[in-house]
């Protein structure tokens, strides 16, 4: 084999192994009702943020040091999460390593969870559930209160095409993406999956909290 052909195969592997190296640098999450979100969460707040900067974080195995974003933050209110107020939320750097960005002038108010690192910290990605507080339904910011910790007993299952079914009693079938072509439809919006006296699970619709002997849910 000639030269110039043995360096372009050569260029070729190597922008190939780039390729690849980029893909598997990219951050995906798969979707999930925001109600799953809150359960898997450690910390869910409402809080505004005041300041960010790019920090040190120790060095990864190489040597290389890892780069964070530092946000501070005003909480407003504590959903779930410890006694202590949350006063920095830490990021990776980047939206391709699944880091968030936030506006930090103060005046808008965020719903942010994510997993508790410490003392008044914790960390956050792509993957969790943090959105402007104005964009929540009214329903949304009501479950933040009891609705959604009802039905972390609960499992939400995903219905990405038609047929699908629940596997358990305990299961609850989020149709949006089948129904409306969203993630954000109305079984997100509206409805919380709860878990009923006899252990199975079903969707609730309602500004008002359930009462214990629910059994007749308005199907969505």
């Amino acid at each position: 084999m000639s030269c110039p052909v043995s360096s372009f195969f050569a260029t070729l592997i190597l922008l190939l192994l780039w390729r690849v190296e980029h893909i598997a640098e990219a951050c995906s999450c798969s979707p999930i009702h925001p109600q799953q979100a809150f359960c898997n969460a450690d910390v869910v707040i409402r809080a505004k943020v005041v300041g960010g900067k790019e920090v040190d974080s120790g060095n990864d195995i190489y040597g290389n040091p890892i780069k964070r974003i530092q946000y501070e933050i005003k909480q407003l209110k504590m959903f779930k999460g410890p006694d202590k107020l949350i006063m920095t939320v830490f990021t990776a750097p980047s939206s391709a390593v699944c880091g968030v960005t936030l506006e930090t002038n103060g005046k808008k108010e965020y719903l942010i969870s994510g997993k508790a690192e410490g003392d008044e910290k914790m960390h956050v990605t792509l993957c969790d559930f943090i959105i402007p507080w104005e964009s929540l339904s009214a329903t949304q910011k009501k479950s933040l209160n009891q609705r959604y910790q009802m039905g972390c007993e609960c499992k939400i299952s995903r219905c990405p095409s038609i047929p699908c079914m629940i596997t358990a009693p305990d299961e609850c079938l989020w149709t949006d993406w089948v129904t409306e072509k969203s993630i954000n439809g109305r079984q997100a919006k509206h409805y919380s999956c709860i878990k009923r006296n006899d252990g199975s699970c079903a969707w609730y619709r309602g500004v008002a909290p359930p009462k214990k002997e629910f059994l007749d849910i308005e199907d969505p």
